[in-house]
Parts: C-alpha cells; sequence; structure tokens
C-alpha cells in the first residue's frame, strides 16, 4: 500500500498574530508553499486553497507543500477589503517587509522570512477583492527562475497568462510574488473569482490549478484540469488605468472583454449625474482582466487592468 502524507495543522505567529498554517509532508522532494488571504476578502482563492489541501491527505505526495490558508488575518476578521485595518497599507505592496514597520510591513517580513523563503517553488493565490470583477489568470515575474515561473503559470490551467516585468513597466511593487521572484524562487500569482463571492467554479479552478502545479512539479500525478484544454493566451503587459478625479466610475467593460486602443471603456461622472467629469479610454489594444465593480472611485483611482500583448 502506498504511504500516504504526514499532515499537521497548526497556527503560527507572524508578526504577533496566529495564522493557520498547514504542513504535508511525503516522500523526498521539492517544497511547495502557498498563500492565500494576503488580501482579507478574497475568498474564493481561500476556499480553494482550504479544499485543495483537504485532497492532499489521501494522496500520495513527493515533496512538502506549506500553507497558509488566510494569511492576512486581521483584515479577515474586520472584513476589510486591500489594506491591514491597523495600518491601512496594502499587504501585497509591502513586501519583502521590514521587521521594524507598521503591522503590514512586519506581517509580510515575517511570512517572506519564515515561509516563502527556502522553497523550491511559491504560489500566491487570488482573486477579485470585494470591488473587484475579474477574469481568471496567473502572473509571473520576471528574474532568473522566471522560465519556470512561467511553467507554473501555464500549469495553473487560466485562460490568461501574464508576464509581469522587473523595473518601470510594472503594474505594481511590493508583491509576495516579485520578492520571490528576485530570491531566485519561481512564483506565480493565480487569481480566479471576485467581488468577494465564493462561486463553485472558482474555488474549483484553484483547487486544479493547484494540482497543476503539483504535476508540473513532479510532487503528485496529474488531475483532471477544470480549465481550459486549450494553452492559455499569453500578455507581456499589464495596464492599470486610473481616474484623474473621483466620483461616480460607472464602466462600459465587464472582465474578459476584448478592447482596442481609444475605445471608451467608462466614465467618471459627478456624484450628482450632471456631468461627466471624464470620458476614460483604453491605452492599448488587450483584454480586460479585472474591473472595479464599485462606482466609487477617489482622485487616481483604479478602474481596471488591461492584459495586452
Amino acid at each position: 500500500m502506498p504511504t500516504l502524507p504526514a499532515v499537521e495543522r497548526r497556527t503560527i505567529e507572524l508578526a504577533g498574530l496566529a495564522v493557520p498554517f498547514v504542513e504535508v509532508t511525503g516522500s523526498d522532494g521539492p517544497t511547495l508553499t502557498v498563500i492565500s488571504g494576503v488580501h482579507g476578502c478574497e475568498y474564493a482563492s481561500m476556499a480553494g486553497v482550504r479544499r485543495w489541501l483537504g485532497t492532499l491527505e489521501g494522496r500520495e505526495l513527493r515533496g512538502r507543500v506549506r500553507a497558509v490558508p488566510v494569511l492576512n488575518v486581521t483584515a479577515y476578521a474586520a472584513r476589510s477589503p486591500f489594506v491591514v485595518p491597523e495600518d491601512g497599507k496594502n499587504l501585497n505592496r509591502s513586501f519583502p517587509g521590514n521587521p521594524a514597520g507598521t503591522l503590514a510591513e512586519r506581517l509580510a517580513y515575517d511570512a517572506f522570512t519564515q515561509l516563502i523563503t527556502g522553497s523550491d517553488a511559491y504560489v500566491d493565490a487570488h482573486c477579485g477583492d470585494l470591488v473587484e470583477a475579474l477574469q481568471p489568470f496567473a502572473l509571473y515575474e520576471a528574474g532568473p527562475a522566471e522560465e519556470q515561473a512561467r511553467e507554473l503559470a501555464a500549469a495553473y490551467g487560466l485562460p490568461y497568462v501574464i508576464r509581469q516585468p522587473a523595473g518601470p513597466g510594472r503594474a505594481v511593487n511590493g508583491t509576495s510574488s516579485a520578492s520571490a521572484a528576485a530570491a531566485g524562487i519561481p512564483a506565480i500569482t493565480a487569481e480566479a473569482g471576485g467581488c468577494g463571492l465564493v462561486e463553485e467554479h472558482a474555488v474549483a479552478l484553484h483547487v486544479a490549478g493547484l494540482d497543476g502545479v503539483l504535476a508540473q512539479l513532479d510532487m503528485a500525478a496529474a488531475s483532471q484540469p477544470a480549465g481550459p484544454s486549450s494553452a492559455p493566451t499569453y500578455l507581456g503587459q499589464f495596464l492599470w488605468p486610473r481616474c484623474a478625479e473621483g466620483g461616480w466610475w460607472a464602466p462600459a467593460v465587464k472582465a474578459g472583454d476584448t478592447v482596442t486602443q481609444g475605445q471608451v471603456i467608462g466614465t467618471v461622472s459627478t456624484l450628482d449625474g450632471a456631468a461627466v467629469k471624464e470620458t476614460v479610454t483604453a491605452p492599448a489594444d488587450g483584454v480586460v482582466i479585472f474591473v472595479t465593480s464599485s462606482p466609487a472611485v477617489a482622485d487616481n483611482g483604479l478602474l481596471l487592468g488591461l492584459g495586452a500583448a
């Protein structure tokens, strides 16, 4: 009979917080670290990781899985989208962190040094937050391990794979996957689901995607993917249009739509509806990866994410 892996479930202390942690240890092999709940209201990805971990107990495994189903526990408890409520900072703009910083910076530091460092591969599982509708995609980072990361991103089985360049062309900085990539670890961010919903199709995409990563790393036998059977579409840019002034955002497109450069993608109007303050157009040809689904936007507010060639 096959030897089943050892499963340990406990809490670990990160930045003084009790964070749920699961370690699944099989025979000799690589170490895969999986974190979800970097943002406290991205529930579909948390649900996917929780379900996937349950499936590992009865399977043969080569190597070790270290997983945190909910990292940003105070944001989760407060139902706080995007930011850590104690300091108002976005945890996924705070990596690799600062041991002497605010809570977000210390949590990033502890997660990076205690969990991500030393891994052979890393997955940061996300979905759209409370006010984000999203087209499933995986993102990998430029860097010394990017070919391996690209393979992991494709193995997740989502329709789009985006390469995130180093330097000024990046949409954002301070992400966990970027910090892992800078340390030479093959790292991806995988996103499916959105708007604070736990929808079965999104949860299933994460479960199948994580199985795909295990198979790519030769840690477990391949399973039937829930994602598309065809190869993903590869994109080389991730553009994030913003408004100049706050107001009422009315998108003219939805996640998954294909747009052309100069096409109207939405408007920002005054709160009384009397006037359009700004007509927003697509900065390039591409596909809408996510859309801010709330009409409330502030000055320099993020409107959507556009994947381009």
